[in-house]
């Protein structure tokens, strides 16, 4: 077999640029050194004085996380595809000879983020780089909410009573490595979707309730850009409307109009809202009993023009990257959410920027 060398190397890396590689898309169009500040403060490593071994530099790592989400990876396929792929390593400014991280260190990394809770500073760090670029919130928000599964929990009627109540049941008390892969903040909810045409063509009176379990994300996004400007996660069953007053409008945005489905209409998210300076888009609900007058008819279709764009970041991030919660918990979900959705500010950034190089 011949010998690789440099020369090789590098003409095999010329083919996959001209293939199209969207990790140097990445590599070109995002600040990453802009995140050093925000991940330097989380992680709060030592200076090194004591002669420990030091870490990997934490620029390197938060890409590997890039990559692990973009690909929907494990830790350990993390670890073997980057020593098995030149444009992962070219992303991460690695050589064949260099040192990569492994499983264990990637998940030590991203645990201590985790823990220091840096995931929004993060999100804030790349949307304000965003605002800079002239990605400005523009022409109101959409609000919606994503089901998005984890693992599923085989708990007694018992145990789930006392989840509920937020107790710990007392079997797993003293059992720590029972309780440490134990999700007690996923729960279980029903998921409506349409029933399909049944073989004599007709459709059935009622629509299918899907039994579901895991957490939800909740997103505001831009009606100019569709970039994800504010996030939230909660367990699965958890209300959408509810969360309208917990901090998902965003005030920054260059109009006060706000487009959501009929989930968020109540009066008390309407007079939330006209109480803070917005003007409410949101779909109104059908009269019980009562078919749905025509004006409204109208008015909803108009909205749903509007809204539906919020359905596309849901669509691109669950073909992307899956969108399934691997771990444990609320806190590492909400860092698992809040990577996919800077992930997809990433990807959604490329494409007005690639438009204005072509320009």
């Amino acid at each position: 077999m011949k010998q690789v060398g440099l020369f090789d190397v590098e003409e095999r890396l010329t083919r996959l640029s001209g293939l199209g590689d969207q990790l140097e898309a990445f590599s070109r169009t995002v600040d990453f050194e802009a995140f050093r500040p925000d991940l330097e403060k989380a992680l709060a490593y030592s200076d090194g004085n004591k002669g420990e071994r030091p870490p990997f530099d934490p620029v390197l790592m938060f890409k590997i996380l890039v990559i692990q989400t973009l690909n929907n990876l494990s830790d350990e396929r993390t670890e073997y595809l980057i020593n098995d792929r030149l444009f992962f390593m070219r992303f991460l400014g690695l050589g064949l000879s260099d040192r990569v991280p492994d499983a264990r260190t990637v998940w030590l990394f991203r645990e201590r983020l985790t823990h220091a809770g840096a995931i929004g500073g993060l999100f804030n760090r790349f949307d304000a780089t965003l605002c800079n670029a002239v990605y400005l919130p523009m022409s109101g928000q959409i609000l919606d909410a994503t089901l998005v599964a984890s693992p599923e929990q085989r708990n007694t009627n018992a145990e789930k009573k006392d989840l509920r109540e937020g107790r710990i049941p007392q079997d797993w008390q003293d059992k720590p490595s029972k309780l440490s892969h134990k999700d007690r903040h996923a729960r279980w909810t029903l998921k409506f979707t349409k029933a399909k045409r049944q073989e004599d063509g007709s459709m059935p009176a009622t629509d299918l309730a899907i039994p579901f379990f895991g957490y939800k994300s909740h997103i505001s996004i831009d009606r100019k850009f569709r970039l994800i400007r504010k996030w939230k996660t909660t367990d699965a069953a958890a209300s959408d409307g509810a969360r309208l007053r917990e901090g998902p409008l965003d005030k920054s945005n260059t109009a006060s109009t706000v487009w959501a489905d009929t989930a968020y209409r109540s009066k008390a998210n309407e007079n939330f809202m006209e109480r803070e300076g917005f003007v409410s888009k949101v779909h109104r609900k059908k009269p019980h009993l009562k078919p749905m007058p025509r004006h409204i008819q109208r008015s909803n279709a108009g909205k749903s023009m509007i809204r539906s764009r919020v359905e596309h970041v849901f669509a691109d991030q669950k073909s992307q990257t899956e969108f399934f919660i691997r771990t444990v918990g609320i806190t590492r979900a909400t860092m698992r959410i809040g990577l996919a959705n800077i992930v997809y500010n990433m990807r959604r950034f490329l494409f007005p920027e690639r438009i204005n190089d072509a320009a």
